[in-house]
């Protein structure tokens, strides 16, 4: 049965083939083909660092249609983290790439290894911003507030 995600995508350190941070999260929506259909890609958009994080954030979102069930899709995240040359580190440091699952049309998935919604998604601008443009109208489960209401209340 199909399943229907939202995924973060930043960057914010170059890769050799890729590129700078834009570069790489626009490789990364292409490769996310691989495990099911990209329906909405959104804007890339420019945000300043966080915790000790040195550079600036490319940081977009994509809906993807996947057979894929959470945790399954959770390992072929980390897989293609690892392809594009991240490396396990501290908390919000500098990275080449990183992938989130952000909301599922399941709804809430918690175990051990992955919580969706994703936790802290509620107070990322950076998140909902792009969210926002492709998929306004999805509500979190947790809160029954639409990407929409939710990005308003972040600003």
């Amino acid at each position: 049965m199909s399943s229907t995600y939202l995924i973060a995508l930043g960057s914010n350190r170059r890769h050799h083939l890729y590129g700078r941070p834009p570069e790489i999260v626009r490789a990364a929506m292409e490769e996310m083909a691989a495990l099911g259909m990209v329906a909405a890609r959104s804007p890339i958009i420019a945000s300043p660092p966080m915790g000790p994080a040195q550079r600036r954030f490319a940081n977009a979102v994509c809906v993807l249609e996947s057979e894929y069930d959470p945790l399954a899709l959770l390992a072929a995240l980390k897989r293609m983290e690892a392809e594009f040359g991240r490396r396990p580190g501290r908390r919000w440091g500098d990275r080449v790439l990183d992938l989130d699952i952000i909301l599922w049309s399941g709804g809430i998935w918690s175990d051990n290894t992955l919580s969706v919604p994703h936790s802290e998604f509620r107070q990322r601008d950076f998140v909902l911003q792009p969210a926002k443009a492709i998929a306004p109208d999805w509500r979190d489960p947790v809160s029954g507030l639409t990407i929409a209401h939710l990005a308003a209340r972040c600003r």
